[in-house]
This record gives structure tokens, C-alpha cells and sequence, in this order.
């Protein structure tokens, strides 16, 4: 159950949630108004697209770069229990990277800084999946607000509601709502650069989790146990 997921997990997806509703703001903002932290819309686009032959090769570019994104978490990550022996740092270090590249290519108006955007959201929702029958989306909302409505609706039948779950979803929205807010603000005021912030979040969430795992660690198994309790 989720219950049995260590604290630090809310905080965690609550500052990736963050981190995606930035990007995806900045990529909204900019010279094309380009989602990239989720693929509905764009799917939808593209669709579209293929009718009215308007962008429809970019459109494309963008699902298989968040695809890739995806793979590159999967191979990397070889099961969905959350544990401090995953490749965890790696992941954030390559996404932040990734947010890096994308800026070089969105400064001069590329595509291409879209495709390396979207693979870094792709990365980072693959990361953050699926925990003790949570299914965690850091980079869109669309399934927490239908988990939620479902959980709602079981409580209201009396099933029990799992609050603990509710308040994480909750945290999440929250997180990706207000990384839209900052985004803005940020875009405002440096343009394509404001994916420094996120690419920044990333290395230092990707430093926090190292030395919290070495600390993990150099810890005895019993003192460990004692403290859990």
C-alpha cells in the first residue's frame, strides 16, 4: 500500500510536478504555443494535421522524442517499487541536461528545442510511475483528477478513502498548477532561459537523492528498522 512509501515521496513529486508545469508553460508561452509535458493535445494535433498537412512531421517529432524519453526511464529503471538503489540521480541529471540542450535550439526559434523538451518530460513521467497501487504523472493532471473523481465516488458508496493517496494527487496538482504560475513569470522575465530553473531543480533533486541514498547506505540495517518505526 502507499502507506508504506517513505514521506519524502510528496515532496519529491510535489517539486517534479513543479518542475513539468514549468516546462510545459515555457513551451506554451513560446514562438510556437507547443505543449510538451503531456501528448493528448498534441495527438490531437497532429491528427489534424495529417488532413490540413500543417506540422504535421514536428507534431510527430514531439510524440516519439517524449517517447524516447520514456524508454530511456525504462531501461535504465528495471522495476516500479520505489527504492534508493534506482538510477534515480541519473534520470534527473540526464533530463536536466536535456532541458539545457533544449534551450540552445528554442533561443533561435528550432524545433528542435521542442523534441529535446518533450524527452525530458517523457523521462521524468516514466520515472515517477507506478507505486504500491498509486499511479503517480508528475508531468500532466488529467489522470489524478480521474483517480480522484473515482476515489470520491467509491467514498461515497462507503467505500474507505484513502487519504494519504488523495492528499499526494492533491500535492501533485498543486505542484504542476503552480510551476504554470512560475513559468509565466519567469518567461516573462528570461525568455527561454526560465528552463534553467527546472534544469537546476533537476541536478539538485539528483544531489538530494545521492546523498540521501549513501547516507541510506552507511546506515546499519537495525537502526534503520528502529527509525523507520
Amino acid at each position: 500500500m502507499i502507506h508504506s512509501l517513505p514521506r519524502w515521496l510528496e515532496l519529491g513529486a510535489f517539486t517534479l510536478a513543479l518542475l513539468a508545469g514549468i516546462v510545459n508553460a515555457v513551451g506554451l508561452l513560446g514562438f510556437a504555443h507547443q505543449s510538451v509535458s503531456h501528448l493528448s493535445g498534441t495527438a490531437t494535433l497532429l491528427g489534424a494535421g495529417l488532413l490540413c498537412d500543417t506540422g504535421a512531421w514536428h507534431l510527430l517529432a514531439i510524440l516519439l522524442s517524449f517517447l524516447l524519453g520514456a524508454a530511456i526511464s525504462g531501461y535504465l529503471n528495471r522495476s516500479e517499487t520505489l527504492s534508493l538503489g534506482r538510477h534515480y540521480d541519473t534520470l534527473l541529471v540526464i533530463e536536466g541536461t536535456l532541458l539545457l540542450i533544449a534551450i540552445a535550439f528554442l533561443q533561435r526559434e528550432q524545433g528542435a528545442g521542442h523534441y529535446f523538451a518533450s524527452a525530458a518530460c517523457g523521462l521524468q513521467n516514466a520515472m515517477a510511475t507506478r507505486y504500491s497501487g498509486a499511479v503517480v504523472r508528475t508531468t500532466h493532471v488529467t489522470g489524478l483528477f480521474t483517480d480522484l473523481g473515482i476515489m470520491i465516488g467509491a467514498a461515497l458508496r462507503g467505500e474507505h478513502f484513502d487519504r494519504r493517496k488523495a492528499s499526494l494527487f492533491m500535492l501533485i496538482i498543486l505542484g504542476f498548477t503552480g510551476g504554470g504560475s512560475a513559468g509565466a513569470w519567469l518567461y516573462a522575465g528570461l525568455g527561454f532561459f526560465a528552463l534553467t530553473i527546472p534544469a537546476v531543480l533537476c541536478f539538485l533533486l539528483a544531489l538530494a537523492y545521492r546523498i540521501t541514498r549513501l547516507r541510506a547506505a552507511s546506515t546499519p540495517i537495525g537502526t534503520e528498522a528502529t527509525r523507520d518505526e
